[in-house]
């Protein structure tokens, strides 16, 4: 996706959605007649925004292993992920909003990971990495997650 390119899809999407991503939006959401919980269901697989450097991405679902893997700048809000959240990232924002899975931030430089996690189960990440885990405390972090989730929620009419 380029500067200006809006891709809105509806239903699934298989691997690699936004790989090299360097602007524009990616929106994909379950067609309305679905009967599955979005939230607790992989609406895209593997290996999503690889190199991605710009851009927006949100899923009305869970994304696969290795969500946001070298992401250099997308801004993402998904509901969910399997193992491997943010692996070498270097720039840009992803939010969960569902479950995650193992191996969150491995070897991530940059960036941040915004996790939502209601019941406290805490982040299964290697000792290194957990370093880096920090509540959201300011106002311009709240600020920041608020607007792009209210954005999730106008681009994919999730709740």
């Amino acid at each position: 996706n380029i500067q200006g390119v809006n891709l809105r899809v509806i239903g699934e999407c298989n691997d690699y959605v936004g790989k090299g991503m360097c602007g524009g939006t990616i929106v994909v959401s379950p067609h309305s007649d679905s009967t599955f919980k979005a939230e607790e269901n992989v609406i895209a697989g593997n290996t999503c925004l690889y190199g991605a450097t710009g851009g927006e991405v949100y899923l009305s679902g869970r994304a696969g292993e290795r969500f946001g893997v070298r992401n250099a700048g997308c801004h993402a809000v998904i509901e969910g992920a399997g193992d491997h959240l943010g692996e070498y990232m270097t720039n840009g924002i992803v939010v969960s909003l569902g479950r995650i899975g193992r191996n969150v931030g491995a070897g991530m430089s940059g960036g941040l990971i915004y996790v939502y996690d209601p019941e406290d189960q805490g982040l299964l990440m290697n000792e290194l990495n957990a370093k880096n885990l920090f509540r959201v405390t300011s106002a311009a972090g709240e600020q920041q997650l608020r607007g792009l989730i209210e954005s999730h929620q106008q681009q994919t009419g999730s709740v």
